[in-house]
């Protein structure tokens, strides 16, 4: 596609059309490229390619049209100049930290992460080296506090999982650069149909493709968007390297799955809100967490970043005296579902419940999980494309039959 003609067309024109140039054959939709290798033009044209001298593609694991594909186009949707394709979520984070620490560097982050992030950033890169603080999510004085000498990254998952708290993605972006570090948003719960980091000032922006890229829970995948330096001169030298790669197949699922992004995030947070609602005026419920809420501590600033819509996850806390008995009354909830779905995935067009501090938190120490907020009565909800009435009777099994 002419760059021109590009720079005119709308974000939903782009998720639809963004791709590299058909194939002689002249396919509508992308195609789907299964080979390990290519073959060469030429001996001076391999070598070429493989210095990175001539565009052309050269072994799988450092890329394909199909996944080249999908990276343009989720660079297009998130306003980046580029963008590179791993293999999950969680990959993507090691290439982003291993293209961009070094032993004696320090990283800042939101103590209410999720969690495997917490333990990959404050647990096994600490073995190597690198210094990590964890802050307050919402709390800019606190970041700023734990920025050192020595830091080199921001990093903020905003709304988060699974309270949905929101950071001020431009003033931790202001932080940054003035500490001549880099700031990167963990962009998975708002997607960019609904939250665009870099228009914020975020230099990357992370995506577990695995949730709302694909959206129907079939395959895993992940990204970071960036500049170009940043892409070709620190994350794809670690791709060839490690290996981190995403497999064409999967590649093709997600790019697919941009097509209707846009649509499936405001359906499915339209039909969030209303379950808040719902959850809100129940007596066996203390708290419901959703950005859209006005009971949200960063309501305001949610509806300013995300586009005037909340997403599509929440999470409410069911009443109890003690851990134990919160414990006891979340898994009968859980326990009484028969239409949705208990997993701890999420990005799903069915609707999935989960219990975070015994799964995606499960991990952590019980001082982990306080300062995340995550206490054993909290059930995390994201939310589908069944019919409202349908999500809010399944609950209700569990929820009116509560010990």
């Amino acid at each position: 596609m002419d760059e021109a003609l590009r720079k005119t067309l709308h974000r939903d024109t782009l998720a639809v059309r963004e791709a590299v140039e058909r194939s002689p054959f002249g396919e509508n939709s992308e195609a789907l490229y299964l080979t390990s290798g290519y073959v060469q033009p030429s001996a001076e044209s391999g070598a070429l390619r493989f210095a990175g001298d001539e565009e052309g593609f050269t072994y799988g694991r450092y890329g394909n049209p199909t996944t080249a594909s999908f990276e343009q186009r989720l660079a297009a949707l998130e306003g980046a100049e580029a963008c590179m394709a791993t293999a999950s979520g969680m990959s993507a984070i090691l290439m982003m930290c291993l293209g961009l620490l070094k032993a004696g560097d320090h990283v800042v982050c939101s103590q209410s992460m999720f969690g495997s992030t917490i333990k990959l950033i404050g647990g096994d890169l600490a073995k190597f080296g690198v210094e990590s603080s964890f802050v307050p999510q919402s709390d800019v004085a606190a970041w700023k506090a734990a920025i050192k000498p020595d830091t080199r990254l921001l990093f903020a998952e905003t709304p988060t999982n699974p309270l949905t708290e929101v950071c001020d993605i431009a003033a931790l972006a202001d932080l940054a650069h003035n500490a001549g570090a880099l700031l990167c948003v963990d962009n998975c719960f708002a997607t960019p149909a609904l939250q665009r980091p870099i228009a914020l000032g975020a230099d990357i922006v992370m995506h577990s493709g695995t949730k709302y890229l694909d959206g129907q829970g079939r395959v895993m995948a992940g990204a970071l968007c960036a500049s170009q330096a940043l892409v070709t001169g620190k994350f794809l030298p670690v791709l060839r390297s490690a290996g981190m790669t995403l497999s064409p197949f999967n590649a093709w699922v997600v790019l697919k799955g941009l097509e209707t992004l846009d649509i499936r995030m405001r359906a499915q947070s339209d039909n969030a809100l209303a379950l808040a609602k719902w959850l809100e005026a129940l007596p066996s419920v203390a708290r419901v967490y959703h950005p859209s809420l006005t009971s949200h501590p960063q309501h305001e600033l949610a509806m300013k970043q995300q586009s005037g819509v909340g997403g599509a996850v929440l999470s409410f806390e069911v009443k109890a005296s003690s851990p134990e008995q919160a414990r006891q009354r979340a898994f009968h909830v859980l326990d009484a579902l028969r239409v949705l779905s208990l997993s701890t995935n999420l990005g799903d067009t069915k609707t999935l419940c989960a219990h975070p501090a015994s799964t995606s938190h499960g991990r952590l120490s019980e001082a982990q999980r306080q300062a995340a907020g995550v206490g054993q009565g909290l059930i995390r909800v994201a939310v589908g494309l069944e019919h409202i009435t349908d999500i809010q009777a399944d609950l209700a099994r569990g929820l009116d039959t509560l010990p």
